[in-house]
């Protein structure tokens, strides 16, 4: 009885050093600090850390597809400058004739070049309103904004001669002057409307060449009275010059090969034209 006590406690005291070698075996290894010699005997002791150390790993996944999404956040952004740099180089919007560059579409626009909206007005008598006490206003044709996203908008010529400036940064409105210098160039009015008409959209066959590319379309016009009349027989435009206190200069195209010349009330609702600064 006495052997097998020795025995067990001969025993007891060599595993108790085995383990002490154990454990200073794994301080030896770390070689880090007290911190550092927790977490191995934590290794040790709770095999559950292992599955800490897996989720080390799942964390190192989420970070790569974080990196990615960011890659492709970044894509667009040569496509944004390619955009900008197509829209800079192309002048799609005139075509020169003679000296000038004329915009190949009527003007519409609802605020004036400083940022200030131009009223729309719709009823007649507002329209006439407006005229009477002297103040811009713009329309659609028959107030619809299907036939003002082929013709553009009606001006009154109060908003022609505002001074805040219908005409967008770069361009400018055209004098009688400038209208004279168009004609001129294409051999007088009664050559000039056939070139300036569009191959199209005119009445009973009266379609013009379209030659120098203005594409004159028969937008119609707003009488005083606030009537819309003419669309599809005649298109015209204001000029910036003024014939009196109630009337300024405008050019229109008709059914004939004519581009012509009138006074018209200032009331009266009219396209514009832009030339290039």
């Amino acid at each position: 009885m006495k052997k097998t006590k020795t025995i067990i406690t001969i025993t007891g005291v060599f595993i108790f050093l085995f383990s002490a070698g154990s454990i200073s075996g794994n301080i030896k290894q770390t070689g880090g600090s007290d911190s550092e010699q927790t977490s191995s005997k934590s290794v040790q002791t709770k095999p559950s850390t292992t599955q800490s150390s897996k989720s080390v790993q799942t964390k190192s996944k989420t970070t790569k597809t974080v990196t990615k999404s960011t890659q492709t956040k970044s894509k667009p952004v040569p496509k944004s400058t390619k955009s900008e740099t197509d829209n800079k180089s192309k002048d799609v919007g005139t075509v020169k004739i003679g000296t000038q560059k004329w915009a190949i579409a009527n003007l519409n626009v609802s605020t004036f070049r400083n940022g200030d909206s131009i009223p729309e007005v719709r009823t007649n008598k507002e329209w006439i309103a407006a005229g009477d006490a002297g103040k811009p206003a713009w329309c659609y044709y028959n107030n619809d904004p299907k036939i003002g996203q082929k013709y553009g908008k009606l001006y009154n010529w109060y908003a022609v001669n505002d001074p805040r400036g219908l005409a967008p940064v770069g361009w400018t409105l055209p004098s009688d002057t400038d209208w004279a210098k168009l004609i001129n160039f294409l051999g007088g009015p009664g050559a000039a409307g056939t070139k300036l008409k569009s191959n199209g959209r005119w009445n009973d066959g009266t379609d013009g060449t379209n030659e120098t590319g203005f594409t004159g379309f028969p937008e119609g016009y707003r009488v005083e009275n606030g009537s819309f009349q003419n669309i599809g027989s005649m298109g015209i435009w204001w000029s910036t010059t003024e014939n009196n206190p109630l009337s300024a200069f405008d050019h229109y195209l008709s059914q004939s090969s004519s581009l012509s010349r009138s006074n018209s009330p200032k009331q009266r609702g009219e396209s514009v034209r832009c030339l290039k600064e």
